[in-house]
C-alpha cells in the first residue's frame, strides 16, 4: 500500500499490474475501501484484470475502516471525493484511464465523466447506487453504518456536521445518480457498460435509466450475480467491453 498526499488530504492506494490504467472504485458506500474490493465485491477487479491493465484502487476519504483521511467538505461532498480520484490519477501520471465502479462508484463515475470527459475513456458501472423513490436509503444507511465509526476516529467532527454532509450528498439533489441528471446521461458520449442490480441501495430503475439514456451504453444480463456460476459470464462481458475501448496508448 502507498499514500498520496495533497494538502490536508491523504489517500491510501494500491497499484498492481501494468498496461493501460484502470481506476477501480470499491463499493461499500461511505466505507468504500481496498479491502471491500478484495473481499466483498461480486468479483475482484484487480485480480481479474491485473494481467492486462494497470489496476489502481484506493480507500475512500474518511471511510472508517480505511486509511484515507481529509476534511469533511459539507458544501461539496461528491466533488471532494472526485478531487481525490482525479488527484490520485494525476499523481500516478495517468492522463487517460478506464474506470470500474461498484455501488457508490456509479455516482462517482458519472461525476468523473462530468468533470473530466476527455480523461475517462470508458466506464463499467456495477450495481450503481441511486435515488430510491420509496425511502432515503443511502442517507439512513450512512448515518447508521458510517457516522458512528467515523466519530470514534475523528473527534474533530460532530454528528451535526455528518448529518449536513450526508444531507447534501443524498437528499438535496435526490434523483437518479445524485451527481448528474438524466439530461446529462442523454448527452454522454463516454462508452458505458452497466451491470444492474435491484436492492434498496441499488435501485433497478437507476441501472436501466443509465443504460437506456447514454447513447454509447451497453448492459449485461440480469440477474448476473445471484449465483456464482453466472458471475464469470458477466466478467467476460466486462473484459470484452474494456478491450473494445482500450486505446493503444495512455
Amino acid at each position: 500500500m502507498q499514500f498520496y498526499q495533497r494538502g490536508n488530504v491523504r489517500i491510501r492506494y494500491q497499484e498492481i499490474g501494468s498496461g493501460f490504467p484502470v481506476l477501480i472504485i470499491p463499493g461499500g458506500g461511505q466505507n468504500s475501501t481496498i479491502a471491500w474490493g478484495s473481499n466483498n465485491a461480486p468479483f475482484n477487479s484487480t485480480e481479474e484484470f491485473k494481467n492486462e491493465y494497470r489496476c489502481i484502487t484506493a480507500d475512500l476519504r474518511n471511510a472508517h475502516s480505511g486509511e484515507s483521511f481529509g476534511p469533511l467538505e459539507i458544501d461539496r461532498p461528491w466533488d471532494s471525493y472526485t478531487d481525490d480520484h482525479l488527484g490520485l490519477m494525476d499523481h500516478l501520471g495517468a492522463k487517460r484511464f478506464m474506470v470500474i465502479g461498484y455501488c457508490i462508484g456509479g455516482p462517482f463515475i458519472a461525476n468523473l465523466i462530468k468533470r473530466a470527459p476527455e480523461r475517462v475513456v470508458a466506464a463499467v458501472i456495477a450495481q450503481p447506487v441511486g435515488f430510491n423513490k420509496k425511502t432515503p436509503y443511502m442517507y439512513d444507511a450512512s448515518m447508521k453504518n458510517w457516522a458512528p465509526g467515523l466519530l470514534k476516529r475523528r473527534p474533530d467532527l460532530t454528528m451535526d456536521m455528518i448529518d449536513k454532509f450526508l444531507t447534501r450528498m443524498y437528499l438535496t439533489d435526490a434523483d437518479f445518480l445524485f451527481t448528474v441528471t438524466r439530461d446529462f446521461m442523454r448527452a454522454c458520449q463516454t462508452p458505458v457498460l452497466v451491470l444492474p442490480d435491484d436492492t434498496p441501495a441499488h435501485p433497478y430503475d437507476v441501472s436501466i435509466d443509465c443504460a437506456m439514456l447514454a447513447p454509447r451504453a451497453e448492459m449485461t444480463f440480469y440477474p448476473w450475480k445471484d449465483t456464482k456460476d453466472k458471475i464469470p459470464l458477466a466478467v467476460r462481458h466486462v473484459r470484452s467491453f474494456m478491450r473494445a475501448h482500450r486505446p493503444a496508448t495512455a
